[in-house]
């Protein structure tokens, strides 16, 4: 099965940019539809953005749409997400999680979870 690790997160100003990176082992990342997840501090996990497996399906949440970027690298194994121009409200733990299946923005259809990284912005 395959490993999810993330990593690049931080503390960052508000109006800033950070990038987080969601890297596989165990198995090639090009059979997985890949998201990004986050879990702001009190409150619930709610889906950030996900991407197909080639790349070229892509789908945000409405309040990162225009701020956040969801690429990958399939030779690299890896998938990133790009986030400008960041506010408090983004501040949460992130987590990038894996399918075999279609994209979706419902985290019960992701079988494989990376340990989450934290994301601060402060203002």
């Amino acid at each position: 099965q395959v490993q999810l690790v993330e990593s690049g997160g931080g503390l960052v100003q508000a109006g800033g940019s950070l990038r987080l990176s969601c890297t596989a082992s165990g198995r090639t990342l090009d059979n997985y539809v890949v998201a990004w997840f986050r879990q702001p501090p009190g409150k619930e996990r709610e889906f950030v953005a996900t991407i197909g497996k080639s790349g070229g399906m892509t789908m945000y949440e409405d309040p990162v749409k225009g701020r956040f970027t969801i690429s990958r690298d399939n030779a690299k194994n890896v998938v990133n997400l790009e986030m400008n121009n960041l506010t408090p409200e983004d501040t949460a733990t992130y987590s990038c999680a894996a399918s075999h299946g279609l994209t979706s923005r419902f985290s019960y259809n992701y079988d494989y979870w990376g340990q989450g990284i934290q994301v601060t912005v402060s203002s």
